[in-house]
């Protein structure tokens, strides 16, 4: 699993002209799916991200996180996270997984990531074409994989 999260001031997500999800404070958390992604991957990046300490503290030092600010979260899943640029100029997006793999495990992280935060989170709609609005705070932008966890 890819994320590539953002702290934002606010940020909405907008399907067919219908304004699905609004934040104030909080995080966007665009997340790629792939075949090999499983529970544990899920478990341990919701983990990560909901006590990732990139809000500021009262010194102005990232030591707080999104769960301690009770800032909200926008999750919106996006498959070209894992795209492959190797060959030619037009991407390859054979890594990311198929609807019938990725719609499960994307809601199975939307309900984990709620745990993770203590309460609900929006989301946008899988496979939608979707109008992402955010104004990025700092700007602070982290990228995570969970095959990576360095």
């Amino acid at each position: 699993m890819i994320a590539v999260i953002q702290r934002v001031a606010q940020a909405s997500v907008e399907i067919g002209g219908s304004v699905k999800a609004t934040i104030q404070s909080g995080l966007v958390v665009l997340l790629g799916i792939e075949d090999a992604d499983n529970s544990e991957d899920i478990n341990w990046l919701t983990s990560k991200i909901a006590n990732l300490r990139i809000f500021n503290d009262d010194q102005g030092v990232m030591n707080v996180s999104v769960k301690d600010a009770a800032g909200d979260i926008i999750v919106v899943s996006q498959f070209t996270l894992h795209a492959s640029t190797k060959k030619g100029n037009r991407p390859s997006y054979l890594k990311a997984s198929k609807p019938d793999i990725a719609i499960p495990r994307y809601e199975e992280f939307l309900k984990e990531m709620a745990n993770a935060l203590g309460k609900p989170i929006q989301s946008g709609e899988f496979g939608a074409d979707m109008k992402v609005q955010l104004i990025n705070d700092g700007p602070v932008t982290i990228i995570i994989d969970s095959k990576n966890r360095n």
